[in-house]
This record gives structure tokens, sequence and C-alpha cells, in this order.
């Protein structure tokens, strides 16, 4: 399969990356082109990964793909389809990153009914093989949902779903690695208030972090389960929960990722 990357920007040159890794290891047998306007992106790519190959003209890449990413700025989209768009074959996938393009609007913009179109919401731990991606797909098929799911497990976890959830998952996901650094950083900042250093504090934060999340998995257990282990009648863990409660910490969560619905 010739799998097309149009942008290398910080999302698409980490689906690059993690895609290219699959192929270095013989975990993917896939051919993958990447263009971008500007050369210096795909020049780091090309000096990790020699085999890929890097065009400046979207034409040049699109052309011959059985699927297509399009990791463009959403005004972009409509913009490269209008230029390139006539090279898709009939039965080239096509999948966008762009946040806020639709289905419909996609299959539209590509000017072929009945096309198979995702949807994909990654989130920037792509770069690191982490992320958590969301895809939403129309005119699909099980081959093309298992070829679309294949692509993007190369940078983390993959989770199909309807296209009514994707804002949901994007405050979830997108945003919520945002929040996740947030509640680091004001761990890191009491930690520096107890007395340790900025560099150990954020040291010790990042491990407990480590831990508690490999315990959920591990025991496939509830939160409040792994809570209760720790907290002891009249201790120092429910009096710290009680009070981040009066802070109004839950809530604050909960505000800030149902913000927009």
């Amino acid at each position: 399969m010739k799998i097309a990357i149009i942008g290398a920007g910080n999302m698409g040159g980490a689906i690059a990356r993690g895609i290219a890794g699959a192929i270095a290891a013989g975990q993917s047998h896939h051919t993958l082109v990447v263009s971008n306007p500007s050369e210096g992106k795909l020049n780091a790519l090309k000096s990790a990964f020699p085999f890929i190959e890097t065009y400046t003209d979207n034409a040049g890449a699109i052309e011959g793909a059985d699927l297509v990413i399009l990791a463009v700025k959403p005004w972009l989209v409509e913009q490269v389809l209008k230029e390139a768009g006539a090279l898709l074959g009939k039965e080239t996938i096509l999948v966008s990153v762009a946040a806020g393009i639709t289905l419909d609007s996609l299959e539209n913009m590509a000017g072929e009914k009945h096309r198979a179109v995702y949807r994909a919401m990654p989130n920037t731990a792509a770069a690191v093989g982490r992320s958590m991606t969301f895809v939403a797909g129309k005119n699909t098929t099980p081959e093309s949902d298992e070829a679309v799911k294949a692509i993007f497990e190369n940078v983390g976890t993959v989770m199909m779903i309807e296209e009514r959830l994707m804002a949901a998952g994007t405050s979830l996901s997108g945003c919520g690695i945002a929040y996740i650094f947030r509640f680091i950083r004001a761990m890191q900042e009491g930690g520096v208030q107890l007395g340790f250093y900025p560099k150990d504090a954020l040291n010790i934060v990042a491990r407990t972090m480590e831990g508690a999340l490999k315990l959920l998995e591990t025991n496939d257990s509830h939160p409040e389960q792994e809570i209760d282990k720790v907290t002891t009648p009249g201790g120092l863990t429910i009096k710290g929960l009680n009070t981040m409660e009066q802070a109004g910490f839950t809530n604050a969560v909960i505000q800030g990722l149902t913000r927009n619905s």
C-alpha cells in the first residue's frame, strides 16, 4: 500500500515517523511518501528514514496513493483537494486529521461520492508513539477500517467511534493531554513548596503518575478502588483529597472538559 501524508508539521511529522518506524522495524511493508511546501521538515524526515519519498508538491505525493492522510490546517483541506484531488484513485481512502472538517464536507471536497473517508483525531503524544487516536468514517468497509486503524496504531492506541463523539474525544484526549500537563505542573509546584527542587519534584510526580496508570491497567480497577487503598481513617490522603474537593477540583475538571458541549 502506498500511503501519502500531506503536511509534515507537528501532527503529520509524528504520524510519518510512527509509520516509518514500523517500516524500519519490518512490522509494515507500506510505501510512505510525504509532501510539505518547505524542504526543512522533509529533510529531517529523510535524514531519519532515507526510504521515505518526499515532495514539495502535493500532486506528486497523492498520485497513485492507496491512502491519503491530510495533515494540514483545516482551512487548507479544500485548497489541497481542489489542486490535487483529481489525482485520487476511485478506491483511494481519504483521511483528515484537520479539526472540525466533517465527513460530509470531506466527501464533498473530494468530489467522489461514496469514497471511503475518515476523520482521525490523534493527540500530540503521537510523536512518542503514545497517542490516543479517535477515528470515525463514512462509506467504509471492514477492510478500509482495518487499514486506517493499522496506520494509526503505529503512533499509539486507536478507538473507532461514531462521528458524533469526535468533539467529545477531542476534549477528553486532544485537549485532555494539556489538562493532564496542567495537573502535573500544579503537583510539581506543590512539591517545590514542600521542599523539593523543581526537577526532583517533576520526576517524583511523573513516576507517581506512571505507577498509578500501571495499577489501573494491571488491576483493571476503578480509580476509586485504588484511592480506597491509600486513604486511611483520619490520614493525610483523605484530608488532602477533601481539601482539593472543597476547592472544586472534580467540578473544575468536568467543567473544563464540557465547556463547549
